[in-house]
């Protein structure tokens, strides 16, 4: 019979264990309602050692939201091939699988928790909100986006997360249909600059081209052709 030995961690190893034991218990709870001894009692360790290698509760919470930030910003992430209300709406569902996972995390990495004013925290919302806004360009396959279409894409980020959050308030609508519906929002957007600006009107023309029969945006304009008649 053997006994087992605990290994000791190095400095680096011993901080990702404690940013990855915060972010388990901050998806469970506001980061508001875990303290650093529920902290290092899940770790298996004393508070004095959690202080050894973050100075602050803050810094965890911040090192913490650097990993949520990091992982949700690459959800954003698809292949350009196929359909773009299809390849949309795959990254809505791994949006959702994120915002499912780790509610309060996701509300407080949106809406500053305990480190509401950090520039630290705000660096880090600004940082998905790019990374989608980049990816989301991409797919449109256009350099230099004009103004419109910038606006069009940033705001959509923008309803998403609001989306996101007021879904988790109760998750009164199945979370499949809001994946569906904000895609659609995305078409819609378009759709509306487009009937004011001709660049906008041959990118929506170019999304329908490629657009199958059973595709996102192929559904949202039979939905609003039968509102109308």
């Amino acid at each position: 019979m053997t006994t087992g030995v605990r290994r000791r961690m190095g400095v680096e190893e011993r901080r990702q264990q404690l940013i990855g034991v915060a972010l388990e218990l901050f998806s469970q709870r506001s980061p508001d309602e875990v303290s650093i001894d529920e902290i290092a009692s899940a770790a298996g360790i004393s508070r004095p050692l959690v202080y050894h290698y973050f100075p602050g509760k803050l810094s965890l919470y911040e090192a913490a939201l650097k990993r949520a930030a990091e992982d949700l910003a690459c959800r954003f992430g698809e292949s350009h091939e196929g359909p773009l209300g299809a390849r949309l709406l795959r990254v809505m569902g791994r949006f959702f699988d994120f915002v499912d996972e780790h509610g309060p995390g996701f509300s407080a990495l949106m809406r500053g928790g305990p480190a509401v004013g950090s520039s630290t925290t705000n660096a880090l919302v600004d940082s998905v909100r790019q990374a989608a806004y980049d990816q989301i360009i991409a797919h449109l396959e256009i350099k230099d986006p004009p103004v419109r279409l910038e606006l069009i894409v940033r705001s959509w980020i923008s309803l998403a997360e609001s989306t996101a959050l007021i879904w988790l308030d109760g998750r009164r609508i199945p979370r499949a249909e809001l994946e569906s519906q904000l895609v659609h929002d995305f078409g819609a957007l378009a759709a509306v600059s487009a009937a004011y600006d001709e660049e906008m009107g041959a990118l929506v023309r170019r999304m329908l081209e490629d657009e199958p029969a059973d595709g996102p945006f192929a559904d949202l304009v039979a939905r609003l052709i039968a509102l109308a008649s």
